[in-house]
């Protein structure tokens, strides 16, 4: 089914990368406390999606990023679509286990939200690919941690910013105190988890690099480095 290995690599992490961005859309409705700060139970999933960000980006280069980034924003859309057409079919009354009520309450997530969503997403991966790229031309592909860390500080503060004041804040569902509340939170969560995570980038890249081998994992990456010198030219 697959050529090469390597083919087979991107499947299973743009799999995890898809799978998880959807998932956090579609939970992100859930407002929970963290202590007495809130913030939204969507950011759950995304640590898995900043690993393999990060780990396509490496392997796979910035074209790989936007271009896995675009189909899942339209993905998320396409997701959204269908649970409008479920919630606009009723439900067997006295016979089915979920009623319209819980089924709206729980998948009937706003269009702001939505917008928010994918407008925060799509703003944040072309933000995390740049900075990434910037910091490993910057160390000459040395330290791991800085360009996967330094990439994930900055495009998820744009995210999470992005993502509470269009579906929360500017349709007035939240007032300014509230808003900037769970966006620090909510930040500050993501800051922490993707700290914590570090390790895992780590993990990934030894066991791609045993999976595909050593000599292909080398030249996969140096591709991938060669293709954004090439674009980093032509801008």
């Amino acid at each position: 089914m697959f050529k090469t290995k390597k083919e087979l690599v991107f499947i299973i992490l743009a799999g995890i990368f898809i799978t998880n961005a959807i998932v956090a859309e579609l939970i992100g409705g859930k407002l929970i406390y963290m202590g007495p700060f809130i913030m939204s139970v969507g950011i759950l999933p995304w640590p898995v999606v900043f690993i393999a960000t990060d780990l396509i980006n490496e392997y796979y280069g910035r074209s790989g990023v936007k271009k896995l980034s675009l189909i899942t924003a339209s993905l998320i859309v396409y997701a959204f679509v269908i649970l409008f057409c479920a919630m606009s079919v009723p439900a067997a009354k006295g016979i089915s286990v979920v009623t319209d009520e819980q089924f709206t309450a729980v998948f009937g997530q706003s269009m702001w939200i939505i917008v928010g969503s994918v407008v925060a997403f799509l703003v944040s991966q072309f933000i995390d690919v740049s900075i990434f790229w910037l910091l490993r031309d910057k160390t000459g592909g040395k330290m791991i941690w800085l360009r996967s860390t330094g990439s994930t500080i900055v495009s998820q503060l744009i995210d999470t910013f992005i993502v509470a004041g269009i579906g929360f804040w500017l349709p007035g569902k939240v007032d300014t105190a509230t808003y900037i509340n769970m966006a620090l939170t909510g930040y500050t969560a993501k800051l922490i988890i993707a700290i914590a995570l570090t390790p895992a980038i780590y993990v990934g890249h030894s066991a791609i690099e045993k999976y595909i081998g050593g000599e292909e994992s080398h030249n996969l990456i140096k591709h991938t480095a060669e293709e954004s010198l090439h674009h980093k030219v032509e801008e």
